[in-house]
């Protein structure tokens, strides 16, 4: 599960002791609050997809267009199962769930059990 990503200019990671998305500007060296809160449940992982950035979270896929400062809900269809990790396969999104494989050919609006 990436919990630590490279975005840009910047490093990204989810901090699983505060549940909180921090970012560093010098290599890792120092980290700074990014995201602080609970809304979107449990963080698991991050993937830069395109000029997104989606999270698997203990609610569902959420999305980011702005570096992880906010997030959208993507998908929260329980009949997936819980997201538990991403995995970018160049024309499809794969999810590993709590119910399986799962792909999406249209950036994680929909999947279809593998």
């Amino acid at each position: 599960m990436p919990q630590l990503i490279n975005l840009g200019a910047e490093m990204l990671r989810i901090n699983t002791a505060r549940n909180t998305i921090e970012f560093s500007q010098n290599a890792g060296r120092s980290w700074t609050v990014r995201y602080n809160g609970n809304s979107y449940g449990t963080f698991r992982d991050l993937l830069p997809y395109g000029n997104e950035l989606l999270a698997c979270t203990s609610k569902g896929l959420y999305v980011s267009t702005n570096q992880g400062r906010s997030f959208v809900v993507r998908c929260n269809n329980s009949s997936y199962g819980d997201f538990l990790n991403l995995q970018d396969a160049g024309t499809e999104l794969l999810a590993n769930t709590s119910k399986g494989l799962y792909y999406s050919r249209n950036a994680g609006r929909g999947w279809v059990k593998r």
